[in-house]
């Protein structure tokens, strides 16, 4: 039991270490951490070493094409695309739980990236490539929200969403695992009350967000009962911009971080619907 806990909590350290940039994201220590119930190395052995760590292997072309100025215009601000993982070793003989916990460490192994409008977290824009009109922050590593969560289920399962915030809300089926295959997504409609949530979102679930006009225009990972919070604040996993607080008052950094579901938050009070790609556990 020993041995068990000490490699689930050496996985939430290995997750959190981030490769973050600038200096309010080397201070920033957050209060929020994820338990998982499973074995580093059977959970995300292949993430941390082996051909799926490799960052220059990300995208659906070679590393030595992403900075190539013929693909400027082709690509624009956004960089190249990513590659559509096959699914991991075993996946038809894990179970959900297994699955659900996975999207989450993977999307973890990016905690500390900025928020920018890339396919790929790893991609680095050069000073002389076309820049993002509506970008506040600067061009670094990073995703935005759709991408990033487009990225943890590709990177966790090979199964890839699109990137767009729009089509990815009103998917009723996705791409996966693998390149050949499709498989059901669920809709789920959301309850009146915050304490209900837990009881009807699941890890990994998708729950998506709209802005003041009403209009979808952000997406999160529901963390579930495998987050950690000092005031048991259910957690999600995202990208976003700054603006958003931690339970000690601290501005929690724009990027990827783990953030509280709280009644005051946007996340609830602008909530529209969740949807599950990865199915309830068979009774």
């Amino acid at each position: 039991m020993m041995a068990r806990a000490k490699a689930l909590g050496f996985l939430v350290i290995v997750l959190l270490a981030a490769a973050a940039s600038g200096q309010d994201r080397e201070k920033y220590k957050s209060p929020y951490s994820v338990k998982f119930s499973f074995k580093q190395e059977e959970l995300v052995g292949d993430l941390l070493k082996g051909p799926r760590a490799d960052w220059k292997d990300y995208a659906a072309v070679p590393f030595a094409q992403w900075d190539n100025p013929a693909n400027q215009e082709r690509w624009s601000y956004r960089g190249p695309p990513a590659k559509h993982f096959n699914p991991p070793s075993g996946l038809s003989s894990k179970s959900p739980q297994w699955s659900r916990e996975r999207v989450i460490a993977a999307g973890m192994k990016f905690i500390g990236y900025s928020y920018q409008h890339h396919h790929v977290p790893d991609w680095d824009p050069p000073k002389d490539w076309p820049r993002d009109p509506e970008q506040t922050t600067p061009p670094a590593k990073g995703l935005d929200c759709s991408n990033f969560t487009a990225f943890a289920y590709n990177l966790a399962l090979g199964i890839k969403p699109t990137g767009d915030i729009k089509m990815q809300a009103a998917m009723t089926e996705v791409k996966g695992p693998g390149p050949n295959r499709t498989i059901p997504v669920r809709r789920i409609e959301l309850p009146s009350a915050l304490e209900d949530y837990e009881k009807t979102l699941l890890t990994g679930d998708l729950l998506y967000i709209k802005n003041s006009r009403g209009e979808l225009s952000h997406v999160v990972l529901w963390v579930g009962d495998i987050g950690r919070s000092p005031d048991n604040s259910p957690l999600i996993l995202d990208s976003t911009g700054d603006g958003n607080y931690d339970l000690t008052g601290r501005e929690i950094p724009d990027g990827i971080y783990l953030r509280p579901f709280t009644p005051r938050s946007w996340y609830y009070r602008q909530a529209s619907h969740a949807l599950r790609i990865i199915p309830e556990d068979k009774k």
